[in-house]
């Protein structure tokens, strides 16, 4: 596929709604601080990164599961207002919406997530949408669903040769099989020091970036697919001839962090849909990711591409 070609991705994934309170720190243990405000706010890695894609341009179709109540319908009319197909998005009436509460700080944040009808998102539902797997140039997935969901994905799309990021959050042990079948893993530097069961990257006689590079090539050497290792503000790393590669992030005033990792899986795939080299692509992601911080709110972070034209 050429650049000038619209790439078709599909995302397979959680929608939540985001209960996003501003603090000006985090509480200790057993503390309660009062916030300066709670927004509600359309989220999930799944639905973000969707978003994301649509922004750019993609043809983005979003397969998940919202439940019967309003927050549901909030999320697929944010979905459809957003530019996103909707028609495999499950509307389970006896379930709750994924919610995600999120605690913003100036600094950070952290979240807790219920994962609601996104737990209900099942293999089932995957075989009555395969055909948007089947058809796509791409597909991106995470962890906000069940694993044998996400397994069933990547063997549909692998079966289709359709290339495949898995964007392995929340952190979770996974099986081998699943994991050999994804193209792209794309860790923060703490989800990937636990799937290698490691505390820290670091090896007596060995620099960071050494060791960073060891853990690297020992994955891919395991399991095949390509690692690109996300770093916040320090952007991301892959591995290429047997050296660790940086592409680091802009500088940027940062006004809310939360979604700047879908934004960088989102605009990853999108490129590497339009089949430009890991380098390119990933340049690239980070300057959208890097746009994303500069924003409230997730899905209102992600930019157009004319945003990063004038970047």
């Amino acid at each position: 596929m050429s650049e000038s070609k619209i790439p078709r991705i599909v995302v397979v994934g959680s929608l939540n709604m985001d209960l996003v309170v501003t603090t000006p720190r985090l509480p200790f243990i057993g503390e309660t601080i009062e916030g300066s405000a709670i927004h509600y706010i359309p989220g999930g890695k799944g639905a973000n990164q969707a978003v994301a894609c649509a922004r750019l341009g993609a043809h983005t179709q979003l397969i998940g599961a919202v439940g019967g109540e309003l927050f549901g319908e909030d999320l697929v009319r944010s979905m459809e207002k957003n530019g996103v197909a909707i028609e495999a998005i499950a509307r389970l009436e006896e379930e709750a919406s994924g919610t995600a509460t999120i605690l913003h700080t100036p600094k950070d944040n952290c979240i807790v997530i219920v994962p609601g009808a996104n737990g209900k998102v099942t293999p089932d539902m995957l075989e009555k949408n395969a055909d948007y797997i089947r058809n796509a140039d791409l597909m991106l997935v995470q962890l906000e669903i069940p694993t044998e969901t996400v397994w069933h994905a990547l063997t549909l799309a692998k079966a289709s040769g359709v290339r495949t990021v898995l964007n392995p959050a929340p952190a979770r042990p996974l099986p081998d099989e699943l994991l050999k079948l994804c193209d792209y893993v794309t860790p923060n530097e703490t989800e990937f020091l636990s799937m290698n069961g490691r505390s820290e990257a670091v090896e007596e006689g060995l620099s960071g970036e050494e060791a960073w590079a060891g853990l690297l090539r020992d994955w891919e050497d395991k399991y095949g697919s390509k690692v690109v290792l996300t770093r916040g503000s320090r952007g991301a790393s892959y591995l290429e001839e047997d050296r660790m590669h940086t592409v680091s992030a802009l500088p940027v005033e940062v006004v809310d962090t939360t979604g700047a990792g879908d934004c960088l899986n989102a605009a990853l795939g999108y490129s590497l849909a339009q089949d430009r080299p890991l380098h390119e692509a990933l340049a690239f992601a980070v300057r959208a990711a890097s746009f994303s911080v500069t924003r409230f709110g997730a899905q209102a972070g992600m930019p157009a591409l004319e945003d990063l034209r004038k970047q």
